[in-house]
């Protein structure tokens, strides 16, 4: 049986969300006292669990982005395709560039999580209701964890350093770790909603702007 591209894009985000959330619960795990608030997500790419950790995120970004092209060959919305790539490539470089590289692993992970929150909302113009309200709140909330996030890292001057995590009052009692978690789940829980959406298109699906999906209407 063929299928059409954008449902095996569907798949591949499927897989790709799956796997992470999976990889980071066992990262977790194995990492020995681990503090789910204390500890930064990315202090798992480091420690014991580095290999578990790394593999996932950079197995996230490569899947996700093999979905991404598929999609973008299916319909006709560039910018979605186009956050849902850098999101990707984020990703990638969230698993191959450590923590222990600060600056750079910061600028990754802001990729990965910005562009993740963007392609959520983004997302809506696609989903039917009550989908694309939801994924409105969904990535809404990533971007506003990640404002909290970053604002509690710069005003205790810990955005380019690599000193053990912070206490701020704009984690919300949380800590770092828990408001990195608030980012995350978001993005990957509208990434499953997502997916579940594009493997259920019809048959000749139509974009949003009109054009039918090539690989919709050769399947």
């Amino acid at each position: 049986m063929k299928y059409a591209k954008s449902v095996v894009a569907g798949v591949l985000f499927l897989i790709a969300a799956t796997q992470f959330m999976l990889g980071l619960m066992i990262a977790e795990a194995t990492y020995p006292g681990y503090s789910l608030s204390g500890n930064y997500i990315s202090d798992l790419g480091v420690g014991p669990s580095s290999a578990i950790f790394n593999a996932s995120a950079i197995l996230f970004g490569l899947l996700s982005l093999v979905g991404t092209y598929l999609l973008a060959s299916a319909i006709d919305y560039r910018i979605l395709t186009m956050l849902l790539g850098l999101m990707s490539v984020g990703a990638i470089g969230v698993g191959l560039v450590t923590s222990e590289f600060t600056t750079v692993h910061g600028a990754v992970s802001l990729t990965a999580f910005w562009f993740g929150g963007l392609s959520a909302i983004f997302s809506s113009r696609i989903l039917k209701m009550p989908l694309s309200a939801i994924g409105v709140a969904l990535g809404l909330m990533t971007l506003a964890a990640l404002a909290l996030f970053a604002a509690g890292l710069v005003t205790t001057g810990s955005l380019t350093s690599d000193a053990p995590p912070p206490t701020s009052a704009l984690f919300l009692g949380i800590g770092p770790g828990g408001m990195e978690r608030m980012i995350v789940y978001p993005a990957l829980l509208w990434l499953i909603l997502f997916s579940g959406s594009l493997i259920s298109l019809p048959e000749g699906y139509e974009s949003p702007k009109g054009r039918q999906g090539k690989a919709d209407s050769a399947a």
